[in-house]
């Protein structure tokens, strides 16, 4: 049993607008964002791009979601078809944070994505009442200032403001969840990839040991789920209880375990030569993100999907090596050797890299065999400052001219997308 008396008791707001991207997108163009029936897709002209989001009811009528493709929309003439702009969507969603800022102090605001914040308003009740009535204050401005729908999830700790948004207050518009609620609301929640933190992979190897609902998890031995899971068992186990220690902003104070990057291609890849062009532009990002962070990393990850003309499928597999790096090349070359060792001669359609196992960068080690490691790292650091200053095109390895290298086209895209 878990004494509660002893858990963290703040007063968390978890806000979620809804569809935001579709949201946006309906306000620009003075359409109401819950009657109408939008879809914001990758690119209007390819059949197959992405659904980036979705308006309320067109997911309710038609069934149409985040990662629908295009041509799964039907020809509806009430149904307006968009292209994303990504930059006017970032700079909402900014402003937004500027009005939670009145609310509380910045660093009472963690930016959890660009659709998601987390407010703790503790403290604030002589200013805006309790928590209940400052997210019905806070609510009523974001839709009178910008006209976009949202949900807000009130909990004791950030998970259970997490839960609630996802479980109750995207339903109702606010809901609020106390450690009292775990037993009757969290517990009876099946399957378990419904609960926040546990995926498909993490729910399937859970199945196998007899555990489907998170009541079952939480009165599950906490010593076998860490001899099974590791730590990660151990956070099971107590999010299962509705515990978490985690303070406002801590994923940002407290560091990244990885950097990583993926896409899936704009087409298929049948010609793995072209395969290592892509990976070589891709660890050149993951590169310069861990040298932003003035980090290096041991473990090298490489994952490679490939199309559905081969029945999907692929393989994901790491390797640790003995130093660690933020070297473009060193990444690369323990990539191709997983890409040697793995592939099976298929089209490929997504590549993912990450560098994880991280440490300061300060702790990399001189090697008598690489004497010219400290100048390869200073070269990145340099390429690094003249891409921040003059654009990220300002310099490019040759294979980005290639007609395999994606790089010269995703520079022109924000998060991915059209801006």
């Amino acid at each position: 049993m878990i004494d509660y008396s002893k858990m963290p008791h703040h007063n968390i707001l978890c806000i979620d607008m809804k569809s935001f991207f579709a949201s946006c997108a309906a306000v620009l163009l003075n359409l109401d964002p819950l009657t109408c029936y939008l879809a914001v897709v990758g690119d209007t002209e390819r059949q197959g791009s992405v659904v980036l989001a979705a308006s309320p009811r067109l997911k309710k009528e038609f069934g149409i979601r985040t990662g629908s493709r295009l041509f799964e929309i039907p020809k509806d003439p009430r149904i307006v078809i968009v292209n994303p702009k990504m930059r006017t969507y970032l700079r909402i969603s900014m402003e937004l944070t500027k009005l939670f800022q009145r609310y509380v102090p910045g660093e009472a605001v963690h930016t959890y994505s660009v659709d998601e914040s987390f407010l703790q308003v503790d403290g604030t009740e002589k200013l805006w009442g309790d928590a209940e009535t400052t997210a019905q204050k806070l609510k009523k401005d974001i839709e009178r200032e910008y006209e976009v729908p949202c949900a807000i999830g009130i909990g004791p700790n950030m998970l259970m403001a997490k839960l609630c948004l996802d479980l109750e207050a995207k339903k109702t518009g606010i809901s609020r969840w106390t450690y009292d609620d775990v037993k009757t609301k969290l517990w009876p929640l099946s399957p378990l990839s419904q609960m926040w933190g546990i995926g498909g992979k993490m729910e399937k190897r859970l199945n196998r040991i007899g555990i489907f609902s998170v009541g079952q998890l939480a009165n599950y031995s906490l010593k076998q789920l860490e001899q099974k899971f590791g730590i990660m068992g151990n956070q099971l186990y107590y999010h299962a209880w509705g515990v978490d220690f985690s303070e406002l902003g801590a994923p940002f104070l407290q560091g990244q375990i990885s950097f990583g990057k993926s896409q899936i291609l704009l087409r298929d890849y049948p010609d793995p030569t072209d395969v290592k062009r892509v990976i070589l532009e891709m660890c050149e990002e993951v590169a310069r993100r861990t040298r932003a962070a003035k980090k290096v990393g041991r473990t090298v990850s490489l994952g490679i999907g490939y199309s559905k003309d081969e029945f999907g499928g692929g393989f994901y597999r790491s390797k640790t090596i003995e130093e660690p790096t933020n070297i473009t090349m060193d990444i690369y070359n323990v990539c191709i050797e997983l890409f040697q060792k793995h592939y099976t001669n298929k089209t490929v359609r997504k590549i993912s890299i990450a560098l994880s196992n991280i440490e300061d960068d300060l702790n990399m080690q001189l090697s008598l065999f690489e004497m010219n490691k400290p100048k390869q790292q200073a070269l990145g650091y340099c390429m690094d400052e003249i891409r921040r200053k003059y654009g990220s095109n300002a310099i490019l390895r040759a294979v980005s001219y290639t007609n395999a290298g994606t790089a010269r086209h995703r520079s022109t895209l924000v998060g991915g997308h059209k801006q």
